[in-house]
């Protein structure tokens, strides 16, 4: 499994940066837009990238739209930080897509563009610093194979279908299935844009629609508590719920045994990478960027949750 890399003081790198050994007024100014604001997963990622800024001493910004639906805010709020000519761009698209007119303004203007958590459909963005989201949502799927049977009818609840995370996580689970577990069955994927209550109703209506339903799998911390909650009311608690990320409820629910487990990312360090990435390239070290940078993940259940290295990458 694929070791994460954790955030760490850089001792040094700032100087092989070329950034001297303080902070100065004319520090260069790194812009990050997320694709939210609402889970303690950006908090982490913030907290991460302010790390990175400390240690490289650059100025760091953190921002991102109130809700994971929110395409069109996120869009006007990476419009204003291009307009702030800031020295690099780190960017978390919600729509793959949509973003690539201002990704193209971006490189005109020579400001590189790190892409984090969630990629980009261009070849613009330097590099991705991200969990490989289908591998990660493979063993998700292996997991839920395990725990009904290897058959049987499992649905998933997905935060969208247009972020790269969404489709990696949603294609990744499925792919597994299909090539590894022949008799289960996923019987419907539904989108809930990350949002609790929706997902919650999401997760009711699969419920009786399905009434032989064995699992869930739930695609994001927002995802996936909503799942928590739909199954509670729905007193199905025979259902298997599978999510991801972490947070105090989910983490409570594996604690309890409502949920069986989850895969964790390395919040702290996309967003320590992101802004690492955006230093090289801003000191002419392009060419050192890999192209994709693998911050890993980890599965972990009520048998594993206080391992040291497990619990460094949960958050509440």
């Amino acid at each position: 499994m694929m070791k994460p890399r954790l955030i760490g003081a850089a001792v040094g790198v700032a100087l092989a940066f070329g950034f001297g050994t303080a902070a100065h007024a004319d520090e260069p100014y790194i812009a990050l837009i997320s694709k939210g604001f609402q889970h303690q997963f950006w908090q982490a990622v913030k907290k991460g990238a302010e790390q990175a800024g400390t240690d490289f001493h650059v100025k760091v910004s953190f921002e991102g739209p109130e809700t994971e639906a929110m395409v069109d805010k996120q869009i006007d709020m990476l419009s204003a930080a291009l307009a702030k000519r800031p020295a690099a761009i780190g960017f978390a698209a919600l729509d793959s897509k949509a973003a690539i007119p201002l990704l193209k303004k971006a490189q005109k203007e020579k400001i590189p563009v790190i892409a984090f958590d969630s990629g980009v459909d261009s070849n613009i963005p330097l590099t991705t610093a991200s969990t490989d989201n289908k591998a990660a949502a493979a063993l998700a799927a292996d997991k839920m194979a395990a725990l009904i049977g290897d058959e049987g009818e499992v649905a998933l609840v997905v935060h969208d279908q247009t972020s790269r995370t969404g489709i990696d996580r949603r294609d990744g689970f499925v792919d597994e299935m299909k090539a590894k577990h022949s008799k289960v069955k996923i019987v419907d994927i539904q989108y809930g844009a990350g949002d609790q209550l929706k997902s919650t109703e999401i997760t009711k209506a699969l419920l009786t629609a399905h009434p032989k339903l064995k699992g869930i799998f739930g695609a994001n911390e927002g995802s996936v508590i909503g799942v928590i909650h739909g199954v509670t009311e729905m007193k199905r608690n025979n259902v298997k719920i599978i999510g991801y990320d972490s947070g105090k409820e989910q983490k409570n629910a594996i604690l309890s045994g409502v949920e069986a487990g989850a895969i964790t990312q390395n919040p702290g360090g996309i967003g320590y990478e992101t802004v690492k990435a955006a230093v090289q390239a801003i000191s002419g070290k392009a060419s050192k960027i890999p192209k994709q940078i693998d911050t890993g993940f980890y599965w972990y259940d009520k048998s594993n949750i206080t391992d040291p290295k497990i619990a460094s990458q949960l958050y509440d």
